[in-house]
C-alpha cells in the first residue's frame, strides 16, 4: 500500500511540475481578480487576451510592468484601462501589486466603496478614479502611501469628511475631489503640511463651515484654488492673499460674508472669483460695505448712542458733513475741467474713447508674397490707420478691419480674470455684441518708447493667417498698454495632451494630433517666409499653441520678446494674445524649457529661425509620445523621460518597438502606423543638434501635408 502511495505522489509530481512552473505570476493573479470583478454577459469577455495560462501579465491590454532590482521576473507598475465602460467593482487584492506605481480606472462605471486594502500597494503614486460611479467614505489609509502624488476623484458619489489624515500625503501634488457628496467642514492643519500641492480643487460638493486659514499657506498653488459650489460660510481668510499672485481663486456660490480681503493675491482677483455670495462686499464686487455696520441692531436709537459714545456733538456733525460735501464738489469741477481740456486739445477726440475702433480707417492695400499651399486667409492686408506722432496719452488704435467699440464699452463689459504671469494679467471681455476678446495688460513702462511700441504692434496686427491668434487693436498710454486679440476658446496644445488632472484629452486621436502638426507648421512657415519681417517666434512649445473647440490650433506670443523689451517688464512665460486658462497658468515647465534648441540655451546667441524648427520637433515629439520633455509633475511620464529627444534617437538607434515609444492612446489606430512613422522621421530631422542640417520650416510642412494624404 505504502509503495502505491509513493508511486502515486511520485506520478503527481511528474506531471504537475511543468504547469506549476509555468503558472501565472502573483501579480498576475491579482489582475485577474479584477477581471472576474467586471459585469459581463454570460460567455463575454472584458479582457480576452488576459489568460491565466500566461507566465506573466506584461502582455495583457492595458498592462504596463517594468524590471526591478530583487525579483527575478517583470513586475507590474501600471494599470490604464480608462474610458472602456466597464461596469464592476475594484478589488481589494490590487492592493497587492507591491510595484504599482499607477491606477487609471477613470471613465468607466466602477460602483461599491473604494477598498481600504488598495493602499497597500505603497508604490502607488497616481491614482485616477474620476467619472466612475464610486460611492462610500474616502478611506484615511489612503496616505499610507509614502509617494502619493496625485490623486482625483471627481465625479463619482463618495461622501463622508475630508479626513485630517490627509496631512501625512507629503508628496501629494494635486488633490481633485470635486462633484462628489463630501460634507461637513474642510479639515484645519492639513495645508501647511502640504508643501508640493499646486493643485486643489473641492468644488461642487456639500462643504460647509468656514475656510481654514492654513489653505493660504499652500505655497506651490498654481492655477485655481477652486472651493466653489459647496456651503462655505464665515468670512474669507486674509491669509489666502499669501498665496502666489498666479494664483486664481472661485469661491462663487457659496455663503460667504463680509468684505473681500484686499491684501496680496486679492488685488488680482477679478469679481467672477466671488459671485453668488450675497453678503460678501467690496472690491472687486460692485457692492459697498459702507453700511454694513449701521443700523445692525435694527434699532436707529443704537446708531444715535454710539455716535454719543463717540463724542460727537451734533453740530461738528453738521460741520464735517458740510466740509465733506463742499470737498466733493471741488474734486467734481477739477475733474470736469481736465476732461473739456483734454478733449479740446484732442481734435474733438475724447480721451476716453468716444471715437470708435476702426470706425475711420481709410487704409491703402497692399499684398504679400505666399509659400504655395501656405496662402493666408487674407490676400489683401489692411494697414492700421496712422498714429500721429505727437500723441503719446490714450491712443486707441484698430488694427483689424470692421474692429468696431468704444473705450468706455471696453472698461465696462463683464471682464473674467483668465491668467496671471509677470507680464500682468489677461482677461476675457465680453463686448456688447457678444464677441468675446483676450486683454493683455502689459504694464506701465515703455512710456519715451511710444514710436518703437507702435511700429512694432503694427507689423505683428499684419500677420494674419487662419494658424496665428490675430491682433485686433491696441491701446497706448504712459501707465496703461493693451493688446487685445481674438479669443481662443478651448484651452492650448499643453493642456490637451498633459490634461488639468494629468490625463489628456479624450479627443486626441491621431487624425486630430495630425492636423494640429500640419496646421502649427503652415502657421509657423507663414511667419518665417511671408510675414513682412520674417517673425522668429523663438518660444515654441505646446503651451503656445492654442487650440479652439475643433482643435483647430492658433500660434500665439509671437513678437512678445520685443514688446516686453520696450515696455521694460520681465519676460514671463504664459499665454499671450488669445491666452486663457487653463493653458496659462505658471508651472515647472514655464522654467525649465526644454523646447529650446541646444544653441538657445547659451546666452548671448540671436534668435534664429532654426531655433523654432527645433522647438517644432520637440512639439512633434510630444505629440507622437504623449511624453512631455520637462521635468514637471504636471506629468507622471517627464520624470522618466528627463530628456526627450535623447530618448526617442536611443530607442531608433536601438529599433525598439515602436508600440514601446507611441503614446499607448494611439496603439489601437492600427491604420496609422506608417504615419506615426513618416511624422517621427520629420520630428527626428528637426531635432538635428546641428542647426545647419535641419530642414526649413517650408520643407518640414510640405512633408507633413503629404503625410496622410
Amino acid at each position: 500500500m505504502n509503495t502505491l502511495c509513493c508511486f502515486f505522489f511520485f506520478f503527481l509530481l511528474l506531471f504537475l511540475f511543468p504547469l506549476l512552473s509555468f503558472s501565472l505570476s502573483s501579480d498576475g493573479l491579482s489582475l485577474l481578480s479584477l477581471k472576474s470583478a467586471i459585469d459581463q454577459p454570460p460567455g463575454a469577455s472584458a479582457f480576452p487576451d488576459w489568460n491565466d495560462g500566461d507566465a506573466t501579465p506584461c502582455q495583457w491590454s492595458g498592462i504596463s510592468c517594468m524590471n526591478v532590482s530583487g525579483s527575478p521576473e517583470p513586475r507590474v507598475v501600471g494599470i490604464t484601462l480608462s474610458g472602456k465602460n466597464l461596469r464592476g467593482y475594484i478589488p481589494s487584492e490590487l492592493g497587492s501589486l507591491e510595484y504599482l506605481r499607477r491606477l487609471n480606472l477613470h471613465s468607466n462605471n466602477f460602483y461599491g466603496f473604494i477598498p481600504v486594502q488598495l493602499f497597500n500597494a505603497t508604490s502607488l503614486h497616481s491614482l485616477f478614479l474620476y467619472g466612475n460611479n464610486l460611492s462610500g467614505p474616502l478611506p484615511p489609509s489612503i496616505c499610507n502611501i509614502p509617494r502619493l502624488q496625485n490623486v482625483d476623484l471627481s465625479n463619482n458619489s463618495i461622501s463622508g469628511n475630508i479626513p485630517g489624515e490627509l496631512k501625512n500625503c507629503k508628496q501629494l501634488q494635486r488633490l481633485i475631489l470635486a462633484r462628489n457628496k463630501f460634507s461637513g467642514e474642510i479639515p484645519k492643519g492639513v495645508w501647511s503640511e502640504l508643501d508640493n500641492l499646486v493643485q486643489l480643487d473641492l468644488s461642487a460638493n456639500e462643504l460647509d463651515g468656514p475656510i481654514p486659514d492654513d489653505i493660504g499657506q499652500l505655497k506651490s498653488l498654481s492655477g485655481t484654488l477652486n472651493l466653489s459650489f459647496n456651503h462655505l460660510s464665515g468670512k474669507i481668510p486674509k491669509s489666502l492673499g499669501n498665496l502666489p499672485v498666479a494664483v486664481s481663486f472661485d469661491l462663487r456660490n457659496n455663503n460667504l460674508s463680509g468684505e473681500v480681503p484686499q491684501t496680496g493675491s486679492f488685488a488680482n482677483q477679478g469679481p467672477t472669483a466671488f459671485l453668488n455670495n450675497p453678503q460678501l462686499c467690496g472690491f472687486p464686487l460692485q457692492k459697498s460695505c459702507g453700511n454694513s455696520n449701521q443700523g445692525s441692531s435694527g434699532n436707529p436709537s443704537s446708531s444715535r448712542e454710539s455716535d454719543n459714545h463717540n463724542g460727537l456733538s451734533p453740530g461738528l456733525i453738521i460741520l464735517i458733513s458740510a466740509a465733506d460735501a463742499a470737498a466733493v464738489a471741488l474734486i467734481g469741477l477739477v475733474v470736469v475741467y481736465i476732461y473739456w481740456k483734454k478733449k479740446d486739445n484732442s481734435n474733438g477726440c475724447s480721451c476716453t474713447g468716444k471715437s470708435k475702433f476702426g470706425g475711420n480707417e481709410k487704409g491703402h492695400i497692399c499684398s504679400l508674397p505666399c509659400i504655395n499651399g501656405l496662402k493666408s486667409d487674407d490676400s489683401e492686408i489692411e494697414e492700421p490707420e496712422k498714429v500721429e506722432e505727437s500723441r503719446g496719452e490714450g491712443d486707441l488704435v484698430a488694427i483689424d478691419k470692421g474692429f468696431n467699440f468704444e473705450l468706455d464699452e471696453l472698461l465696462r463689459a463683464s471682464a473674467y480674470v483668465l491668467g496671471k504671469s509677470g507680464l500682468g494679467i489677461v482677461y476675457k471681455v465680453v463686448l456688447g455684441n457678444g464677441v468675446p476678446v483676450a486683454v493683455r495688460r502689459l504694464g506701465e513702462g515703455g512710456e519715451q518708447r511710444y514710436k518703437e511700441f507702435a511700429a512694432e504692434v503694427q507689423a505683428i496686427g499684419k500677420v494674419k493667417h487662419p494658424n496665428i491668434v490675430r491682433l485686433k487693436a491696441y491701446y497706448w498710454a504712459p501707465d496703461e498698454k493693451l493688446l487685445i486679440s481674438d479669443f481662443i476658446s478651448n484651452g492650448n496644445l499643453a493642456t490637451a495632451l498633459r490634461g488639468r488632472n494629468g490625463q489628456p484629452s479624450p479627443n486626441l486621436s491621431w487624425s486630430t494630433r495630425l492636423r494640429i502638426a500640419k496646421g502649427t507648421a503652415r502657421g509657423l512657415a507663414y511667419l518665417h517666409e511671408c510675414s513682412p519681417r520674417k517673425f522668429v517666434h523663438g518660444d515654441i512649445k505646446p503651451s503656445n499653441i492654442l487650440l479652439d473647440n475643433d482643435f483647430h490650433p492658433y500660434i500665439s506670443d509671437f513678437g512678445l520678446n520685443r514688446l516686453i523689451t520696450i515696455t521694460g517688464n520681465n519676460p514671463s512665460s504664459g499665454g499671450f494674445m488669445g491666452g486663457a486658462i487653463p493653458y496659462m497658468k505658471p508651472s515647472q515647465t514655464e522654467k525649465t524649457n526644454n523646447y529650446k534648441a541646444p544653441e538657445a540655451r547659451v546666452p548671448g546667441y540671436k534668435p534664429t529661425q532654426k531655433w523654432d524648427v527645433y522647438s517644432f520637433g520637440v512639439v512633434l515629439l510630444e505629440l507622437l509620445t504623449g511624453k512631455s520633455p520637462e521635468s514637471s509633475p504636471t506629468t507622471s511620464t517627464s520624470v522618466e523621460v528627463p530628456d526627450l529627444v535623447r530618448w526617442v534617437k536611443k530607442g531608433f538607434e536601438e529599433e525598439s518597438p515602436l508600440s514601446e515609444m507611441v503614446d499607448p492612446s494611439l496603439l489601437q489606430e492600427v491604420h496609422a502606423k506608417k504615419e506615426v512613422l513618416a511624422v517621427f522621421h520629420v520630428a527626428l530631422a528637426c531635432t538635428d543638434s546641428d542647426p545647419e542640417v535641419r530642414p526649413r520650416i517650408k520643407s518640414v510642412s510640405e512633408s507633413l501635408e503629404r503625410i496622410g494624404t
